[in-house]
């Protein structure tokens, strides 16, 4: 499974990076940057919930 950002949709809220901040960081703008694209088993229940909370579905896994 891996994760993918739309960073044009991204709109700096965060959510992600307090979710899981070792899959995602922000630049400095706030807009999301994927840190580890291949989502580990470990990862994944905190990856989905970082997907759910983007205010602007701006994450998605693949």
């Amino acid at each position: 499974m891996r994760v993918e950002a739309d960073r044009d949709a991204c709109i700096s809220a965060g959510n992600c990076v307090m979710t899981a901040g070792e899959i995602f960081d922000q630049d400095d703008d706030g807009i999301v940057v994927v840190l580890q694209s291949d989502v580990t088993a470990e990862d994944e229940a905190k990856v989905r919930e970082a997907v759910k909370l983007c205010p602007a579905s701006a994450l998605r896994l693949v």
